[in-house]
């Protein structure tokens, strides 16, 4: 199976990875790929938001199946574009990426398909902003309607700053804060009703140690999460995965590729934050890692509408963690140009390995960043311990100027 895989960072990376393990994928291609990309897989120009030459590049390449990677190019419609062209693609329609294109429409969705979620305004004037940071309160939670790169969210108790937050964006949606640990769930879905979940895994947001900061696109991440209740999975199909997927096929924009709801442990119970239409990042980096069922079967059989029913899927009973080394400055205006080395010594570690994020090579062939998360540092082993352990150790030998880490990704396993 040729497979092409859109887009340029570490969940791209980690993708990739996993497919190389596979005998199945006898070639595989990125577009645009990245440095650590390239030794695995063939590295095509492309922009990622352009269907027509996405579509066109997989035609070229004779390949048989199309990942798309980031959310951009599924809002773009990219999908639709490959799709056709005769070509399976695993990455939902435009019209059905709009569960993460649009927090409103997503709302929209969960109320219909009676998701557990908090209470919500859709707010597009100073008036309706003021009623409803009135009508539930502190902490102040405020979403950006559309894309924004995980950092459209702002939570805090400061009624300014979430009056600011609101009046830079078209249109926002307020809602009730939700107190409690979050993590995320992955549904690979076939275009019908059907879906397998995936492992569970923790994602960290915030910027510094503790939760603390601003949100980012995520500084870490581990699998699995041991302080769940027994048999969420089983809750999660059956309130969060399968009345949505049901919903959006009613309303004709049948879901095709992953389905990910963020969610939250409450005193109620488990409650979703939000909908996403692609694997999450740096969280797919641990869950893949830990994935022992071959992985290019279940891309194309959620391609081709082939899932079946009753499929099962292979884990193993380690623990895997990431974390993410990000550019000096980040989040909010990270540094570009900077020397990274360290990364062979980094991924001689045992049970280590280093996944490319957003990082480029300059004009002397030095490895440099370009971007604000530049490197995914992932382990795997036997305890949670030996996993954080692991990790922090690797970590040390990368060397950049004024890295952004955190120093407890994984410290609530213990």
């Amino acid at each position: 199976m040729k497979i092409l895989v859109v887009g340029p960072g570490g969940r791209e990376h980690a993708i990739i990875k996993a497919l190389s393990r596979d005998p199945e994928a006898t070639a595989l291609h990125a577009a645009p790929g990245n440095p650590g990309i390239a030794v695995l897989a063939q590295c095509h120009p492309v922009d990622v938001c352009d269907g027509a030459a996405v579509a066109a590049l997989a035609v070229e390449l004779g390949v048989d199946l199309v990942v798309i990677g980031p959310e951009a190019p599924l809002i773009a419609g990219v999908a639709d574009a490959v799709r056709a062209r005769g070509v399976a693609c695993f990455g939902p329609t435009e019209a059905a990426a709009r569960i993460e294109g649009s927090k409103a429409f997503a709302k929209d969705v969960m109320a219909a398909a009676g998701v557990p979620t908090a209470r919500s305004r859709t707010c597009t004037s100073t008036v309706e902003v003021e009623a409803a940071l009135t009508e539930f309160g502190s902490p102040y939670v405020v979403k950006d309607d559309g894309l924004a790169a995980g950092k459209g969210v702002i939570v805090t108790d400061d009624i300014d700053q979430a009056r600011a937050h609101a009046a830079g964006c078209d249109r926002v949606v307020i809602e009730e804060y939700l107190a409690g640990p979050e993590f995320s769930a992955f549904a690979l879905c076939d275009g019908s009703t059907r879906s397998v979940l995936l492992a569970l895994a923790r994602d960290h947001k915030r910027a510094y140690d503790g939760d603390l900061g601003p949100n980012t696109g995520g500084m870490g991440a581990y699998s699995p999460v041991s302080w769940l209740p027994a048999g969420v999975e089983d809750t999660l199909a059956a309130t969060v995965v399968d009345p949505v997927l049901a919903e959006l096929e009613k309303r004709g924009t049948p879901f095709s590729g992953v389905l990910f709801p963020g969610l939250v442990l409450t005193t109620d119970g488990v409650k979703v934050i939000e909908y996403n239409a692609r694997f999450g990042d740096p969280e797919i980096q641990v869950v893949l890692e830990r994935l022992e069922t071959p992985l290019a079967g279940l891309l194309m059989a959620c391609a081709t509408g082939t899932l079946k029913s009753d499929v099962a899927l292979d884990w193993s009973g380690d623990t895997a963690l990431n974390i993410v080394i990000a550019s000096d400055g980040y989040p909010t205006d990270p540094v570009a140009g900077d020397t990274i080395t360290g990364l062979d010594a980094a991924g001689s570690v045992e049970g280590a390995h280093i996944l490319h994020a957003g990082t480029a090579y300059n004009d002397t062939g030095e490895l440099v960043a370009a971007g604000g998360r530049l490197l995914n540092v992932v382990a795997r082993a036997s305890t949670p311990e030996l996993a954080r352990a692991t990790a922090y150790e690797a970590l040390a030998h990368v060397e950049l100027r004024g890295k952004v880490v955190r120093s407890d990704i994984g410290q609530d396993l213990a």
